[in-house]
C-alpha cells in the first residue's frame, strides 16, 4: 500500500519560496553549472506541467489554474489557460471587498495594450485606515494584478466615470396640461 505524500501548508510553501529566491539571487552572481542546472530543471518541469494540462479536461484545467501555487507555476511557464486580462480582473474582484470595507471602491476597467486599468476611489481612507493593510491601495492592487498576470507591464488608475446628476425640475415649472375640451 502506497503512503500518502505529506503536503506542505501554504505558509511552509511561502517560506520555501522566499528561501529559494535568496539562494537563486546568490547563484546569479556565480557563473557556472549550478545556474544552468536550475534553468534546465525549470524547463523540464515546465514541459511536464504543460503535458499535464494537455491531458486535463476543461474542468480539471480550470481547477488546476485556480490553485494559487499551480496558477503561479502555469504563469511562470507561460502555459496558463486563461488570458492575463481575465486573471487580472479576478485579482481586482478579490481585492474589491477589502477596499469597500475601508470606504472606497475598486473596479476593473480593462486592458489597454499591456497596461491594466482600474477605477479606484479610497473614500478618503489613506494610510491610517484599517491597520495592517497596504498604505497605498493602488500599490496593493498593482502587486496583486502583476503577480497573477506578469505579462502586463503596469497597473494604472483611470478617472471614475462621471455620472450626470439627475435633472431637477422645480415643481413651480410644471403646469397643469389643459385639454382641448377644457379650453372652451
Amino acid at each position: 500500500m502506497a503512503e500518502t505524500a505529506v503536503r506542505l501548508p501554504d505558509p511552509a510553501v511561502e517560506a520555501r519560496l522566499a528561501r529559494l529566491d535568496e539562494v537563486l539571487a546568490g547563484l546569479e552572481t556565480v557563473p557556472g553549472p549550478a545556474l544552468e542546472a536550475v534553468r534546465l530543471l525549470t524547463e523540464v518541469y515546465g514541459e511536464a506541467l504543460a503535458r499535464v494540462l494537455d491531458l486535463a479536461d476543461q474542468p480539471l484545467a480550470e481547477r488546476l489554474a485556480e490553485d494559487e501555487l499551480l496558477g503561479h507555476l502555469l504563469v511562470l511557464h507561460d502555459i496558463h489557460p486563461e488570458p492575463p486580462e481575465r486573471r487580472a480582473a479576478r485579482a481586482v474582484e478579490k481585492l474589491r471587498p477589502a477596499v469597500r470595507e475601508r470606504g472606497g471602491d475598486l473596479e476593473w476597467a480593462g486592458v489597454d495594450g499591456r497596461v491594466a486599468r482600474v477605477r479606484l476611489s479610497t473614500g478618503g481612507c489613506g494610510a491610517g485606515c484599517g491597520g495592517g493593510g497596504s498604505a497605498d491601495p493602488l500599490e496593493a492592487v498593482r502587486a496583486a494584478v502583476l503577480a497573477v498576470a506578469p505579462e502586463l507591464e503596469a497597473v494604472e488608475p483611470v478617472a471614475p466615470e462621471r455620472r450626470p446628476a439627475p435633472a431637477f425640475v422645480p415643481l413651480g415649472t410644471i403646469k397643469r396640461r389643459v385639454l382641448p375640451q377644457e379650453a372652451r
